[in-house]
């Protein structure tokens, strides 16, 4: 095997040292957005069992999430170790949430599979298989939720309930489209731009849809717990929808300010106090967010430590 060369081993250290400085920079931003004095108060003050129940939860959400990267080990046939994966899909997660989809979900998927010894080709069809399956899941249950009527829309909002109806049967109409694809398609393979992308099979489609699902489910009922159960968790689930699909189109670091707009404006007519929803919200932020981030930070530095070891033992797998 020929040795890299020179120029391409400095800017290889270049664009690592760059990358890094870009995620420190990204972190003081976030960190300079939180208001860490609320944060403490909501921490001590907050009903313990609400707290240790979605402590709870966040554990299984992020366990579940970490099964789209395992949908992905077994769709790309690649041999990493299922712990290694897991890993990664944690680290990637924590940082997506709060850093964006391009620093967390692509950018250190790169990084970090690639250290492990994985081919850019396949990192590619990873994170897009990975991608795909969240919003799966969220178009089965947007569908279900938005043309079940089950989100009271406030009069004068920007979206009116019937059109919310008529959204949610499209989309229920896409999973009908995909599934019929991975049933019944013969053209299962795609090139685009050199990328080599693969139909999954019905067997597979029904699993992204079942973990999906199933992590949103879980993110729902966090929130719903920690607003002590006052607002029917339909109508939380449904809110959580509409608020991820604001922050995406409005594009904040980790939604800060959209969630809280959105369910503000949304539960307005429910029996929650907007006091005890803003607690409830800075709880979920502090739980789902700012915890597992640090607790990612350091996994991100360890696995960056190892990663050579690492890498060698999977070359013998791989």
């Amino acid at each position: 095997m020929s040795k890299a060369h020179p120029k391409w081993k400095l800017a290889k250290k270049i664009l690592t040292w760059l990358f890094f400085a870009a995620v420190i920079v990204l972190l003081v931003v976030y960190a300079k957005k939180v208001n860490w004095e609320d944060v403490y108060n909501v921490i001590i003050n907050y009903n313990r069992t609400a707290i240790l129940a979605a402590v709870a939860l966040v554990i299984v959400s992020y366990l579940t999430y970490g099964l789209y990267d395992l949908i992905g080990r077994a769709y790309c046939g690649h041999k990493l170790a299922k712990r290694q994966v897991m890993l990664v899909s944690f680290i990637c997660y924590a940082f997506n949430l709060t850093l964006s989809t391009w620093v967390g979900g692509v950018a250190m998927r790169y990084r970090l599979y690639s250290r492990l010894g994985l081919p850019g080709s396949t990192i590619t069809r990873i994170f897009s298989l990975s991608i795909a399956t969240n919003w799966l899941g969220y178009i089965l249950l947007a569908g279900v939720v938005f043309s079940g009527g089950m989100v009271p829309i406030p009069k004068g909002w920007f979206i009116g309930e019937g059109t919310l109806r008529i959204i949610g049967v499209a989309l229920l109409a896409l999973v009908v489209v995909y599934l019929a694809l991975c049933a019944f398609s013969k053209r299962r393979r795609w090139t685009i731009k050199g990328q080599k992308l693969a139909l999954p099979s019905l067997r597979m489609a029904l699993f992204q849809f079942a973990v999906s699902c199933a992590n949103w489910m879980v993110m729902g009922a966090i929130i719903w717990l920690l607003l002590a159960q006052q607002v029917d968790y339909p109508i939380v689930l449904g809110v959580l929808l509409i608020s991820s699909i604001a922050g995406v189109i409005i594009h904040i670091p980790a939604g800060i300010g959209v969630l809280e707009a959105v369910f503000l404006a949304l539960l307005s007519g429910q029996h929650a106090s907007h006091g005890s929803i803003i607690a409830a919200l800075l709880a979920y932020r502090v739980l789902y967010f700012i915890a597992p981030l640090l607790l990612a930070l350091v996994l991100y530095l360890w696995l960056e430590g190892r990663a050579n070891s690492l890498r060698k033992r999977n070359e013998l797998r791989l």
